[in-house]
């Protein structure tokens, strides 16, 4: 059980980050692209003939080549239907590559082979911003014999590297100039964190240029020296380190025993009580010979012996400490890592666990 107790140790203080590792420009965001799309090149594995969609959509694309040819008429297994997903910085301009996400939207086998047809790739207010095609790469397959079936993750699912090329710049890019503040947005909301990372900001400035708003935001005026630069001063700010403040939080998994906890975790004076019931069930067969001078024949019986032995209980004080102290308490008491889950949820029942308890 170490690797559990190991895995439970932290630092008592908080550590310090970059900002840019807890927070963001506001404004500075992804947009996710999606679309509809034709996979072609699979070897008998695309979507079925009954699969209708696919069959129109292919249809239609070759009426687009200038060949025309009705439902009826295609009987291909090599093409199968796609949605497209994608997600690109505000900041992307036309010209610029990524990659995409590729998904089976039928009841095609796998997508091993396949290459993605030209695709517009359009958001939410329905406007194409970028166009996408190219080779899938599968990160899992599938083989299948004599109805013996070998699959590693999932065949219907990819990506196309570098696939995907934008066409039209985000009209809501966030723009610098002309601005007199900046907003920057913690990843994970908190009070402490905020007016920390206004106080680290302001002291490595030498002036009050920063403010906490609330708990998800601090302000920042720009200075005049970065008006016309100030992709230099979100530089500066994204590597100034502030001290986070995380809840004191409790996780535990009962399926797998796992347990994680952070080092703020307090416990009020509480008494632990710890016993162990071991029950043990054995079974034996044993063959009965008939009376001598007698037509019958061996008979086979079963003994059962039930063996209860009650482990020697152990009671512990514990009160005012920290995650590591509790630990060591735990530890010294020999509890297994699912009796660590009970006792946890015990003391959290009882009032004395100063943290949020989530059971996963």
């Amino acid at each position: 059980m170490m690797w559990l107790l190991c895995s439970l140790l932290s630092f008592s203080n908080a550590e310090a980050a970059r900002i840019k590792d807890i927070a963001s420009v506001y404004g500075s965001r992804e947009n996710l692209l999606f679309g509809y799309g034709i996979v072609t090149g699979l070897r008998r594995t695309g979507d079925s003939l009954r699969n209708e969609p696919t069959i129109r959509s292919l249809s239609k694309r070759l009426q687009g080549l200038g060949i025309t040819l009705t439902v009826d008429q295609i009987r291909a297994r090599n093409v199968a239907a796609v949605m497209v997903t994608a997600s690109i910085p505000s900041s992307a301009r036309p010209g610029q590559k990524f990659d995409i996400l590729v998904s089976s939207a039928g009841d095609a086998a796998s997508l091993a082979g396949g290459v993605l047809q030209l695709t517009p790739l359009q958001a939410t207010n329905g406007e194409s911003y970028a166009i996408a095609q190219g080779p899938i790469v599968l990160g899992g397959f599938s083989a299948e014999q004599d109805c013996n079936v070998v699959q590693k993750n999932s065949p219907n699912t990819g990506r196309v590297p570098m696939g995907a090329i934008v066409e039209r710049e985000n009209p809501n890019r966030l723009q610098f100039r002309g601005r007199e503040q900046i907003d920057l947005l913690l990843h994970q909301p908190d009070f402490t964190t905020a007016q920390r990372m206004a106080t680290a900001i302001n002291n490595t400035f030498k002036e009050e240029i920063s403010i906490a708003v609330d708990s998800s935001a601090v302000a920042i005026r720009i200075p005049q020296k970065y008006k016309e630069d100030v992709v230099s001063l979100v530089a500066m700010l994204e590597n100034v380190d502030v001290k986070v403040d995380t809840p004191a939080k409790v996780i535990v998994n009962e399926r797998t025993g796992t347990v994680v906890m952070g080092g703020d975790v307090r416990i009020t004076p509480v008494a632990v009580a710890h016993g162990g019931l071991s029950v043990r069930v054995k079974t034996t067969r044993d063959v009965v010979q008939p009376d001598p001078l007698t037509v019958a024949e061996p008979q086979a019986v079963e003994n059962t012996e039930i063996e209860i032995e009650e482990a020697e209980g152990k009671l512990t004080m514990i009160g005012g400490v920290t995650i590591g102290e509790l630990v060591g308490a735990l530890n010294d008491m020999g509890v297994t890592p699912r009796d660590l889950i009970q006792i946890l949820l015990a003391i959290k029942q009882s009032g004395a666990l100063q943290a949020d308890l989530e059971v996963l």
